[in-house]
């Protein structure tokens, strides 16, 4: 999804920064791409960046855990139980300042049950402006899938739905809503 929005950005004339893990799909041409491979380096990436943008927009599907240690060799199988300590992660939405901010943040909720109310208290949680919530329990769309339907939630207190159709026009027409609140608040601002 990250991919399909840099993409419709970039064909939409604004310019776009890339901040990504190992994918499967290659970059969109003409994104500046930041390649990482952990939450702390997508974090790190993310405030560095942020500065310099108008829109900020979360999408990637960070872990909320990681392992509290890291073993610079491989673990031999033993006849042992083995229990993993696992730690939170840093939360990148909820470390974004909230005063006087001069970019939108868009952050995206993956829900596997009540939706809405999941993907509100987010809203409100993490200071967004929109929230893109989206339903990862079912099997015909999201995270494996090319397809998606998405509840778009405004801090407003607005609702729109996108229904199921292609990431890649699910990305341009949120490219479409993002760009019309952005110029709002350059309108408001001036």
């Amino acid at each position: 999804m990250g991919y399909a929005i840099a993409e419709a950005a970039l064909a939409a004339g604004h310019s776009v920064t890339l901040i990504s893990g190992p994918a499967a799909v290659a970059p969109p041409e003409g994104a500046q791409l930041i390649s990482i491979t952990t939450s702390d380096e997508l974090y790190d990436a993310t405030h560095r960046a942020m500065p310099e943008c108008d829109v900020l927009v979360m999408c990637a599907a960070v872990s909320d855990y990681k392992p509290a240690t890291v073993e610079a060799r491989k673990l031999k199988k033993r006849k042992t139980p083995f229990a993993l300590e696992l730690i939170p992660t840093r939360d990148i939405l909820a470390s974004l300042p909230k005063e006087n901010r001069r970019y939108l943040v868009v952050g995206f909720a993956a829900e596997t049950h009540d939706l809405e109310a999941n993907a509100r208290k987010k809203l409100r949680k993490k200071n967004c402006d929109l929230i893109v919530a989206n339903d990862v329990s079912r099997t015909d769309s999201g995270m494996e899938s090319d397809e998606n339907a998405v509840t778009l939630l405004f801090r407003s207190g607005a609702l729109q739905t996108i229904s199921r159709a292609s990431k890649k026009n699910i990305a341009r027409e949120l490219v479409k809503i993002i760009s019309k609140m952005s110029e709002n608040c350059l309108t408001k601002k001036s």
